[in-house]
């Protein structure tokens, strides 16, 4: 089982909405994948919390462990794809998935998970990311994976780090990855590469895997640097592209295929959902032409 654990939320585009929020996405993927993905998050007691719980329990994700906010709305995001391969956010402040609460109903639907993902965004606020933090300190025997997807406003040096110091594997774009090292002081000049060996050594990383769009993705362990090609794609939009390959990439660790496969698959399913409009679009089918079980 494939946690994620953070932001859960509607996707606003200008041709409708459609369930989002990065920890969810990776979680969606995984069910895709054969594993059993998990949403850990908070939506409102309202109508669009409502709509979300059934539109997630009919793509066949369990809502065991998303909790109920009385007194704060489901979490809206308004997406502009003008620019299908640079997609703009506009995250609305103080949603249900910034009070993400610890409770028996969060604690029993992380038992027995083999990676928790998480990322920045739902660290916002002090109440979710003292959750989050507490999971990530709790649940050790789990693969924590941090995904990282700075979008600003809403990061610092601090929640950055804690989190650095808190997972086992490290996933960004060639973008972030200069900008992470710089706040957390190493040397941001040179090639990703560089970062990512200068994070996964300063933080004792398992892994830091670094993707660069066409150029395809590398990853940094202690033992190896492995590569793999970009993807031709026809994008449609990106949304939820690098939630893809995350939920990818963890299926392929927790299998203990060869670091070089992982980063090939991560990749091939990344581009399918970029090819295919909104963050969770239905693979199914396509997966099993890479070679996923159903």
């Amino acid at each position: 089982m494939i946690a994620g654990l953070g932001e859960l939320l509607w996707d606003c585009f200008g041709h409708g909405r459609s369930p989002g929020g990065a920890p969810a996405n990776v979680a969606y993927h995984a069910g895709q994948l054969g594993m059993t993905g998990r949403v850990v998050s908070r939506v409102g007691l309202d109508p669009d919390g409502d709509a979300l719980l059934i539109e997630l329990t009919r793509r066949g994700l369990s809502t065991q462990a998303i909790q109920r906010d009385p007194d704060h709305a489901t979490g809206r995001v308004t997406v502009d794809t003008s620019r299908a391969d640079k997609p703009v956010y506009t995250i609305h402040p103080d949603a249900a998935w910034d009070h993400i609460e610890w409770n028996d109903a969060l604690s029993a639907g992380l038992d027995g998970a083999a990676a928790i993902c998480f990322g920045t965004l739902a660290q916002r606020s002090p109440a979710s990311r003292a959750t989050i933090q507490r999971v990530l300190d709790t649940y050790t025997a789990a693969l924590r994976v941090y995904d990282v997807n700075l979008r600003p406003p809403w990061y610092t040096r601090d929640v950055i780090e804690a989190s650095l110091e808190r997972c086992d594997v490290v996933k960004l774009n060639h973008e972030e990855a200069p900008v992470v090292a710089e706040l957390v002081g190493l040397d941001p000049a040179g090639e990703p590469d560089a970062c990512a060996r200068a994070l996964r050594q300063w933080f004792d990383l398992r892994l830091v895997c670094v993707t660069r769009g066409e150029r395809g993705c590398l990853a940094v362990s202690a033992e190896q640097t492995a590569e793999a090609r970009g993807v031709k794609v026809d994008v449609a939009d990106t949304v939820g592209a690098g939630d893809a390959f995350t939920a990818a990439l963890v299926c392929g660790l927790l299998q203990q295929w060869p670091l070089e496969d992982v980063l090939h698959f991560a990749n091939d399913v990344g581009g399918l959902v970029a090819g295919r409009r909104g963050a969770m679009p239905e693979l199914r089918e396509e997966l099993k032409g890479l070679g996923v079980r159903d």
